[in-house]
C-alpha cells in the first residue's frame, strides 16, 4: 500500500507537553502547548482516511512493518521577507511538524510511529497564490538503503 495525499492548512508543530494534577484528582492531565495542534491532526487523520478508502479494497489497511514517510511542508511566506530569501530557516522546526503529522497518522496508516524507519522531510515557502499545505506519502520500507551511499558516514550501512 502506498498512500499519497495533500492536506491544506498551515502546518502546526508539536509543542511541549505539560502535566498537571488538578485539585482532588489522582492522575495527571497532559496538555500540549500548541492549541492548534489537535485540529491540524484531525485534518490529517481525515485526509488519510479518505485517501485510504480510495484505494482498492485489497490494498486498504494499516502497514504492519517498516514505514517510509515522506513529507513536504509548504508554509506561508511573510510579506516582509525579501524575495532573495528562499530557504525557510524560521520557525516552526521541521522535526516538530513531522512529529505532529506522524502522531496523526498512527492507527490510520500504521500502528505506531516507531515503525517509521525512513523519513524524508522538507519545509519550503508556498509559492505566491498557492495555499499552505503538506504533501504526505506513506509507503512500506524494508529499512535498508535503496542505493549505495559513497559518503564515509554511510560506509557499511545497509
Amino acid at each position: 500500500m502506498t498512500l499519497e495525499f495533500r492536506v491544506y492548512g498551515v502546518a502546526q508543530p508539536m509543542g511541549s507537553k505539560r502535566a498537571f494534577i488538578p485539585k482532588g484528582w489522582t492522575r495527571p492531565v497532559l496538555t500540549d502547548t500548541n492549541r492548534n495542534l489537535k485540529s491540524w491532526q484531525v485534518l490529517i487523520t481525515e485526509a488519510a482516511s479518505t485517501a485510504l478508502h480510495q484505494l482498492p479494497a485489497s490494498e486498504r489497511g494499516m502497514l504492519a512493518d517498516g514505514v517510509r514517510l515522506t513529507l513536504a511542508f509548504f508554509l506561508p511566506r511573510p510579506q516582509s521577507l525579501p524575495k532573495k530569501v528562499t530557504a525557510h530557516t524560521k520557525a516552526p522546526d521541521v522535526d516538530k511538524c513531522v512529529r505532529g503529522v506522524a502522531d496523526a497518522l498512527m492507527r490510520v496508516a500504521f500502528r505506531d510511529d516507531a515503525q517509521i524507519v525512513d523519513l524524508v522531510a522538507m519545509k519550503r515557502y508556498a509559492l505566491p497564490g498557492d495555499p499552505p499545505h503538506v504533501d504526505i506519502r506513506v509507503e512500506p520500507s524494508a529499512g535498508i538503503l535503496p542505493v549505495p551511499m559513497n559518503l564515509p558516514l554511510f560506509a557499511g550501512v545497509r
